[in-house]
C-alpha cells in the first residue's frame, strides 16, 4: 500500500465510509421491498395462484436514487454524502416533502466507523476485512430496525466471509473459527427454542442466529459470550430509555439484531481493551 501517515489513511477511510454510507441506505430501503416482492411471486406459484403483473420495485445497483416521495431522479450534487442532505435543509429539491434523517445518520455513521477501524488496524488487509464487516453490520442493523428482519442476502456471506478469512488466518484460526460459528447459531437457537416450548411464542427470528454464528466465524467462540452480554445491556438501555420518553410501547416486539451488531462490532474493535480493562477492575490481573 503507499506510503502515507496514519492520519491520510484514517481520513481517506471516513470519506471512503460516506460513499459507501449512501449506497448502505439504499440497501436498507431497497432490498427488503424487492425481497418481499419476490416473496409474493414465489408464494402465487407454489399456490398456482394466477401470476400478476406486478413490477418487482427499484434495484439497488442499477436504478438511480429518486426521492421517496414524487419519484424525480436526483441530481448528482443532491446525493453527495451528508452535505447533501445538509445543503438541501432536510426536504426535497422538486416537491419539498421532508427527507428522513436516516440518510445523513447512516452515513455519518459509516464515516466514523470506518475511520476507528482504519485508526485501530492500520492501513492492513485485517482492516480492509474490518470496514466489510462494519458496512455490512450497519446495513443488517438499518433492516431490521425498520422491518425486523435480517436478511439471509447479508447474515449468510458475512458467515463465509468470516470462514474464508480464517484459512489465512486473519483474526482467528479455522478451528475457532468453525467453532464459533456452530455455537454462535446453536446458543440462540437454542434459546429461542426454549422460550418457545415455556411461552408458546417467538422470542427472536432465525436470523438472529445467523448473525451471531457470523460473528462468530469472525472473532472465534471466545468472543461470543462478551457479545450476548453487551447485546443484553445494550438493548436493555436503549429499549428503557425509549419506552420511557414513550417512543416504544411495552410488549411490541423490538429488534434483538442491532444490539448484537453493535456489540459484534464493539468487541471487534475494542474486546482486547475492555477485556484488559474488566480484568483490571475486578484485580484478575
Amino acid at each position: 500500500m503507499p506510503d502515507l501517515p496514519l492520519t491520510a489513511w484514517i481520513a481517506l477511510a471516513a470519506v471512503l465510509g460516506l460513499l459507501v454510507g449512501s449506497f448502505l441506505n439504499v440497501v436498507i430501503l431497497r432490498l427488503p421491498e424487492r425481497m418481499a416482492a419476490e416473496w409474493r411471486r414465489e408464494a402465487r406459484d407454489v399456490l398456482e395462484l394466477d401470476a400478476r403483473d406486478e413490477a418487482l420495485p427499484p434495484g439497488i445497483v442499477r436504478e438511480r436514487s429518486h426521492c421517496p416521495h414524487c419519484k424525480h431522479p436526483l441530481s448528482a450534487a443532491d446525493n453527495i454524502p451528508l452535505f447533501g442532505w445538509l445543503l438541501l435543509g432536510g426536504r426535497c429539491r422538486y416537491c419539498k416533502a421532508g427527507i428522513s434523517i436516516q440518510y445523513p445518520l447512516v452515513e455519518l455513521l459509516s464515516g466514523v466507523l470506518s475511520a476507528i477501524v482504519v485508526w485501530k488496524l492500520g492501513p492492513t488487509w485485517p482492516a480492509l476485512a474490518g470496514l466489510v464487516l462494519t458496512w455490512i453490520l450497519i446495513a443488517l442493523s438499518g433492516i431490521d430496525f425498520r422491518t425486523q428482519l435480517l436478511p439471509d442476502q447479508l447474515t449468510l456471506p458475512l458467515l463465509w466471509l468470516g470462514l474464508l478469512l480464517a484459512l489465512k488466518p486473519m483474526f482467528v484460526a479455522a478451528p475457532s473459527a468453525i467453532v464459533g460459528a456452530a455455537i454462535g447459531y446453536l446458543s440462540l437457537w437454542s434459546v429461542y427454542w426454549l422460550f418457545k416450548l415455556l411461552t408458546g411464542k417467538e422470542g427472536m427470528g432465525h436470523g438472529d442466529f445467523k448473525l451471531l454464528a457470523a460473528l462468530g466465524a469472525w472473532m472465534g467462540p471466545l468472543a461470543l459470550l462478551p457479545v450476548i452480554l453487551l447485546s443484553s445491556l445494550i438493548g436493555a438501555l436503549v429499549g428503557g430509555s425509549l419506552i420511557a420518553l414513550r417512543r416504544h410501547e411495552r410488549g411490541v416486539p423490538m429488534p434483538f439484531g442491532p444490539f448484537i451488531a453493535m456489540a459484534g462490532w464493539v468487541w471487534f474493535v475494542a474486546g482486547d481493551t475492555l477485556l484488559h480493562t474488566y480484568l483490571q477492575l475486578t484485580g484478575l490481573r
